[in-house]
């Protein structure tokens, strides 16, 4: 049996980085997603990515929560996170409303395309 443990730090946003996400709606979803995620030995970033988005979009929609279609983003950010650090990630996910006081979350997201070396997609 194979013993596998990858932590990835996982951000992604709706579709055109949209707010269409209400008041009511925020506290069961939110505009832009950050989670850690653990990968087991079949599964791939982008499979997971995909059936987190694909799920919590259809789910939206089906129950009609906002007025128009929704989606997120086909992209996202997708970094490893050592076993030493998962707290202080965990810890920055959690305050998440806090950090969006002092910055807008394309002006976070741009720093993680910069902190990281993506150099494709800058504004």
């Amino acid at each position: 049996m194979p013993y596998v443990k990858i932590w990835i730090h996982l951000i992604f946003s709706t579709k055109k980085k949209e707010r269409v996400i209400t008041k009511e709606l925020k506290q069961k979803l939110i505009e832009h997603i950050n989670m850690t995620i653990s990968l087991g030995t079949d599964q791939t970033i982008g499979k997971v990515a995909q059936l987190i988005k694909g799920e919590s979009s259809n789910w939206i929609n089906k129950n009609r929560l906002i007025k128009n279609h929704f989606e997120w983003q086909d992209e996202y950010i997708a970094v490893s996170v050592s076993e030493s650090m998962i707290d202080k990630v965990r810890d920055y996910i959690k305050n998440q409303e806090e950090h969006h006081r002092r910055k807008s979350f394309a002006e976070e997201y741009d720093e993680f395309i910069k902190k990281y070396g993506f150099t494709k997609y800058l504004r």
